[in-house]
């Protein structure tokens, strides 16, 4: 070995050692880290405790509340994105500890759409595809509800829907944990799906995309490790992103054209109702002050039902286009 290279491998084993004796330093004061001290998050264990603090609230009688505002974007094939209207959920939980130890999660949520200048929301929309204006429907999940447990499934049922949810064998429920740097860590989760459509094109044909439904959700948490090991805390905030790919929404009237919609937008976690957007809190309590409070234990025998499900429910089929 040469002098150069010899000094360059000596340099490289004194920081492994230096890093060795770091890690054995913070080991021994009890530094956070992804192992502990509270909390192993590279088991399905600690992953669950963690879930239901971020989420919820380990104290039963306190209420999580969550946020996302983004942009939903028009995709369609040979042609450039176009950024259509926003979006707002609201969202609300309550967590009620099982014998098992996983947690029931009664949650109810909102998602409201809005006018991109002004972030009003709207009840209406000129659809630019069509050149119609079309009626929007708020999209009202109550409840929304789920177990918190160490293994996943296939995703939602949606009323028998989404028959591959059940058929899916479990599997540890381990988010791919990373340091994010400033005391920070992240996380991303996708959910994808493939399912029979509850709005079927002979009975919708303005409102239905099709006979099936694709649809992706693509999660990023965003957390404090000091807040994730600390034992103390019943409740971690948080923020992130929630992407989620799917149909035209029906109310959007554009049947079976091809392309599709996108939702882009950043997401809160908190514990204060007044951490929501002022105009978003008002119209949520003027129009549905309900889903400001988390459904009640006996909603757990009711369905989990998407937009496109309850739309069906509550909805009837729109008239052909006038000429």
């Amino acid at each position: 070995m040469d002098r150069r290279h010899f000094l360059s491998a000596t340099a490289a084993t004194a920081a492994t050692a230096a890093t060795l004796g770091s890690a054995s330093a913070l080991a021994k004061t009890g530094a956070p880290t992804l192992r502990g001290p509270y909390l192993d998050l590279t088991t399905a264990k600690g992953n669950l405790v963690l879930r239901a603090r971020m989420t919820g609230n380990l104290d039963e009688s306190k209420i999580k509340f969550g946020s996302t505002s983004g942009i939903i974007s028009g995709v369609r094939p040979n042609e450039k994105i176009v950024d259509l209207f926003g979006f707002e959920v609201v969202g609300v939980t309550r967590l009620a500890k099982q014998p098992d130890g996983t947690y029931r999660r009664y949650h109810r949520e909102c998602i409201f759409y809005t006018d991109l200048e002004t972030g009003e929301v709207l009840r209406e929309y000129d659809n630019p595809y069509l050149n119609e204006r079309v009626k929007i429907v708020d999209v009202v999940n109550d409840p929304w509800n789920e177990t918190i447990r160490e293994f996943e499934r296939g995703g939602p049922v949606y009323g028998g829907l989404n028959k591959a949810a059940d058929e899916a064998p479990p599997k540890p429920e381990i988010l791919n944990w990373q340091d994010a740097g400033a005391g920070l860590i992240v996380a991303q989760r996708n959910v994808n799906l493939y399912y029979k459509a509850a709005l079927q094109p002979d009975k919708w044909p303005r409102e239905s995309a099709g006979a099936m439904n694709q649809v992706s959700e693509c999660y990023t948490y965003v957390i404090k490790l000091a807040d994730a090991q600390n034992p103390k805390l019943t409740s971690v905030e948080g923020t992130g992103t929630w992407t989620r790919v799917t149909p035209w929404l029906p109310w959007m009237l554009m049947g079976q054209a091809p392309g599709h919609v996108l939702y882009q937008g950043a997401t809160l976690r908190f514990d204060d109702i007044g951490k929501f957007k002022e105009k978003i809190r008002k119209y949520t309590e003027q129009h549905y002050p309900h889903m400001l409070v988390p459904p009640p234990p006996e909603s757990w025998a009711k369905p989990n039902l998407s937009s496109l499900e309850n739309y069906a429910r509550t909805q009837t089929p729109a008239p052909p286009k006038a000429q």
